[in-house]
């Protein structure tokens, strides 16, 4: 029996046309979000940490499920992304609802939630300007936003990372990059998160690696950049720092140089902070890990980053100075469709990568294969 195609479209279109009529009436249920008791992670690494990347994830049971295997796999900290620009669309004017929603299923799953705080609203920035863009005439706008922020999660959310990669001049609104002016945002950011909650931990943007000299149009060398900041006086305005660690497609133990970009270069960082007497702070590299896609010429093989991520693991967890590695990233809502979806740990459908069942291994306690030279 032959079915001619102008039937088969007709069919399919109808089929599609129910489906669209079910989900407008609602006949087709959602997910049931069940919460259930309070979870806790088991792993044998408690500096495991990954980047959860739920900004625009819409869907609830999309966050929970996440979240949840973000545990499973074994990690207790997770960075996760709250736009100022999202929450205070109008000035003194806040929608909590997707915030809330993350750091209730973040805190049920017994994560440890780093809130990272920028992207600068329209009404708090010049016109024709970037989201990244804050001009010292609303530094105080957003202290205002950290402060209700940090008061509004006190309890759930205990660390706050003041703005991204302020090194770089993309996220600096596409200015010249300055330490200097930073470190009076950051000064503000702390006086608010103090004032809400005492107790809590400020970090400071992460530090972007680059190996930029002063006068580069795109950005700093963040070990530049980390000692001018101190400098202008930051030493009493973070509690921790944090910064990123990338790899590349150098083994996590390659020896650290100003000239090179790697993932060991963050202990030149750390010793940036032992010359300007604050070696009692701890660092947390909130960003960083390797990227396996297979045309891009920073990247490695897919074995080699499940190896050198263990590995950085590890190493961190020696780093007495070290309180968390946070890998990025763990996934995103929609693909992205070019190198970056080759950071992830899991895709957008939810299939786990091997990378995740061997980090989840890992947590687990199987690391004999460790012991094994990086390659």
């Amino acid at each position: 029996m032959r079915i001619r195609r102008k039937e088969v479209v007709a069919r399919v279109l109808r089929a599609l046309v129910l489906v669209a009529v079910l989900i407008m009436a609602g006949a087709i249920p959602k997910p049931i979000i069940i919460v259930g008791p309070p979870h806790t992670v088991e792993t044998v690494n408690p500096k495991m940490g990954v980047h959860t990347r739920l900004t625009d994830e819409v869907e609830e049971w999309k966050i929970q499920r996440s979240l949840q295997l973000v545990r499973e796999m074994g990690a207790p900290w997770i960075v996760e992304y709250f736009p100022w620009g999202y929450i205070e669309p109008a000035k003194g004017q806040f929608d909590w609802q997707h915030a809330d929603m993350v750091v209730d299923h973040a805190v049920n799953q017994g994560l440890t939630v780093m809130a990272r705080l920028d992207f600068v609203p329209e009404w708090a920035r010049p016109k024709d300007t970037t989201f990244r863009y804050l001009d010292e005439d609303h530094y105080e706008d957003y202290g205002d936003f950290v402060y209700a922020f940090v008061e509004r999660f006190q309890g759930r959310v205990d660390y706050f990372v003041i703005w991204n990669e302020p090194n770089l001049s993309f996220e600096w609104g596409y200015r010249p990059v300055d330490p200097e002016a930073y470190t009076e945002l950051l000064k503000v950011a702390y006086r608010r998160a103090k004032e809400a909650n005492p107790d809590c931990y400020v970090l400071n943007g992460g530090l972007a690696p680059t190996i930029a000299r002063e006068g580069n149009e795109w950005g700093l060398s963040d070990l530049l950049f980390l000692q001018r900041m101190y400098d202008a006086g930051a030493k009493e305005y973070f509690d921790i720092l944090s910064i990123h660690a990338y790899g590349f497609v150098y083994p996590p133990d390659d020896p650290p140089a100003e000239n090179k970009i790697s993932f060991s270069r963050v202990a030149l960082a750390y010793e940036v902070m032992v010359r300007n007497g604050d070696g009692d702070k701890k660092v947390m590299i909130t960003e960083g890990g390797w990227n396996d896609h297979p045309r891009w010429t920073k990247a490695v093989r897919p074995y080699q980053r499940i190896l050198y991520t263990i590995q950085a693991y590890e190493m961190a967890r020696d780093w007495e100075w070290c309180q968390a590695f946070v890998v990025w990233s763990f996934r995103t809502p929609v693909p992205e469709k070019n190198f970056r979806d080759y950071y992830t740990l899991v895709t957008t459908g939810f299939i786990l990568k091997p990378i995740y069942l061997e980090l989840q291994n890992y947590a687990r306690g199987a690391t004999d294969w460790l012991l094994e030279p990086a390659m």
